[in-house]
């Protein structure tokens, strides 16, 4: 037992009561409480938090204004400011513009 918590090994927390969050959310489910254990693998190198399953609740889903704010943002990420198309991948803000125009600026500098 760590802080009050209980610590499990790979493989030993039971299943039916514990979940991490990826296992809660490949069930549609959120964490209702508290952490309630910790699982440690690799030497006590990685680890991971451990919820009860009775106390997890539904996820919240999306309302129709959230899902269409969210597109909005999206597509304005694929936006190139400098040849004014949707590229149709995100712009990395490293270069601010899609990799065509990236690729133009830096053979227009080179001598």
């Amino acid at each position: 037992m760590t802080g009050g918590l209980p610590v499990f090994g790979w493989n030993q927390a039971d299943r039916r009561v514990y979940a991490t969050r990826r296992q809660l959310a490949a069930e549609r489910l959120s964490p209702g409480g508290p952490v309630a254990a910790r699982l440690v693998w690799r030497k006590g190198k990685r680890e991971a938090h451990l919820y009860l399953r009775r106390q997890a609740k539904p996820k919240r889903v999306m309302t129709w204004p959230q899902i269409e704010s969210l597109a909005k943002a999206l597509a304005a990420r694929r936006y190139c400011p400098d040849c004014r198309r949707d590229v149709g991948y995100c712009l990395p803000r490293r270069y601010g513009h899609c990799f065509d125009c990236h690729t133009a600026s830096e053979r227009s500098r080179t001598p």
